[in-house]
């Protein structure tokens, strides 16, 4: 969960760097995508072990 997070933290620090703009904070975007993805992928693993049980 945290490698997710911190590799989507870590391309958005480099788009903002590399392709500024006034607009858009790429890491802001792109960390709340990485959250929803991590958690989705829990969940996901959360209900494949309960439906082994």
């Amino acid at each position: 969960m945290g490698v997710i997070i911190f590799l989507f933290a870590y391309l958005g620090n480099w788009l903002d760097e590399n392709h500024p703009s006034t607009k858009v904070y790429y890491v802001k975007v792109l960390v709340m995508v990485g959250v929803f993805l991590a958690l989705y992928n829990v969940f996901r693993q959360v209900n494949e072990i309960n439906k082994k049980q």
